[in-house]
């Protein structure tokens, strides 16, 4: 063996003995909701197609029609002819959505955050940062070369405490936090957030990759609680609610059109194929039109949350958290048996000692098999009788 390859084979081994060795299986949709997995038919509580728009009939349609009219791929980058005619009117639809001046598209959420935090952030700047921020937003503030402090999670008086201690050391400011939080499924407090950037002088940027489409009917995170919260860059993505791929910020077209000459993450990448705009537009057009969808994902979540006597679930994600490695495998296994694919979330991607299973819950989960896997979950895992 090669030193390189005696090193990955040392890593792996070590994560096999802590449980925490990753592996990718084949699992093969049916439709929004139930997934072929090694020869299994499963109901998936995993995935993060919260409006089921990856089988919606119109959204398919739009992709198609926009392949057979502009081809497969974009081309080149966005700045060089990849920029065929339909992101303007998909970054016109997201900017109304969030009710912004302007809006702009990139390749995914993940290149979005390391774009447009280190476009904005050097190295006499500083980032505070919700300790349980997706791991872009660090990757992003990592680029940056800023200093970065994190925060107790949604504790807004020690971002506080921080700022108080910090700000007046650094050109700019910024405050990044999740609007809804991957793993815990809870929403950021954004108009305190707000608020505090506003005394401070610091920008607030949310990532609300988890809350368009089915947050603040629709809107996101942002409005949640209204009036709308005072957020300077609302970030997000289209692979979840809006069913395809991408991500974009909106912000005031000053932010916008320095964003789209100096996001090295938009500039030197690929534009996005047009089908996968084309089907993103189509996806806006279902949540503007019918609301009363786009609310469905969450009233399902606080319907299994109320069967369960769990907290009331602020979005559509909800955590079981378990603790151990071994144990959360062994629950997500048992789950499995009874038909459901239930992901188990251990570290990294969670905090030591907060292993999980998490649970997402899409407008066409069935409102018995939601009562079932309650009951399932309730008795051989919560031990509760319900």
């Amino acid at each position: 063996m090669s030193s390189l390859d005696t090193f990955a084979a040392k890593k792996l081994a070590s994560l096999d003995a802590k449980h925490l060795r990753r592996t990718l299986v084949d699992t093969a949709r049916e439709d929004g909701i139930w997934m072929l997995r090694e020869g299994r038919r499963l109901l998936s509580f995993s995935c993060n197609d919260y409006l089921n728009l990856t089988q919606h009939p119109k959204v398919q349609e739009a992709a198609i029609a926009a392949i057979r009219e502009h081809g497969v791929g974009a081309g080149a980058s966005r700045l060089v002819t990849g920029n065929h005619p339909l992101y303007a009117q998909l970054e016109t639809r997201l900017a109304r959505l969030k009710d912004t001046e302007a809006a702009c598209v990139f390749g995914s959420g993940y290149l979005a955050n390391l774009g447009i935090i280190s476009a904005l952030m050097g190295r006499n700047d500083l980032l505070l940062v919700d300790e349980l921020s997706h791991s872009c937003i660090l990757a992003g503030a990592a680029l940056s070369g800023g200093k970065t402090l994190m925060f107790h999670h949604n504790d807004v008086a020690h971002a506080e405490q921080l700022l108080h201690e910090n700000r007046e050391l650094y050109r700019h400011a910024m405050i990044a936090t999740d609007g809804v939080f991957s793993m815990d499924g809870d929403l950021a407090p954004l108009h305190e957030l707000a608020a505090l950037c506003k005394k401070y002088d610091a920008w607030l940027l949310s990532d609300d990759a988890h809350g368009i489409g089915v947050v603040g009917g629709g809107r996101g995170s942002s409005f949640a609680h209204p009036p709308k919260a005072d957020v300077d860059l609302q970030m997000g993505t289209l692979s979840k609610a809006i069913g395809g791929y991408g991500g974009y910020l909106c912000a005031s077209q000053t932010v916008i059109d320095l964003i789209k000459t100096r996001a090295r993450t938009l500039v030197y990448s690929t534009g996005l194929p047009p089908g996968t705009v084309a089907a993103a537009i189509a996806a806006l057009d279902v949540i503007e039109y019918d609301p009363n969808y786009a609310i469905k994902p969450l009233r399902k979540a606080k319907a299994f949350t109320a069967r369960l006597g769990l907290p009331e679930a602020q979005s559509t994600i909800v955590p079981i958290v378990i603790s151990g490695t071994e144990k959360t495998l062994s629950a997500a296994r048992m789950l499995e048996d009874e038909g459901f694919l239930v992901a188990a979330i251990r570290p990294p991607t969670v905090p030591l000692g907060t292993s999980r299973l998490r649970l997402t819950f899409t407008a066409a989960h069935p409102d018995a098999e939601i009562e079932r896997l309650a009951s399932i979950i309730g008795e051989r895992i919560l031990n509760k009788k319900i």
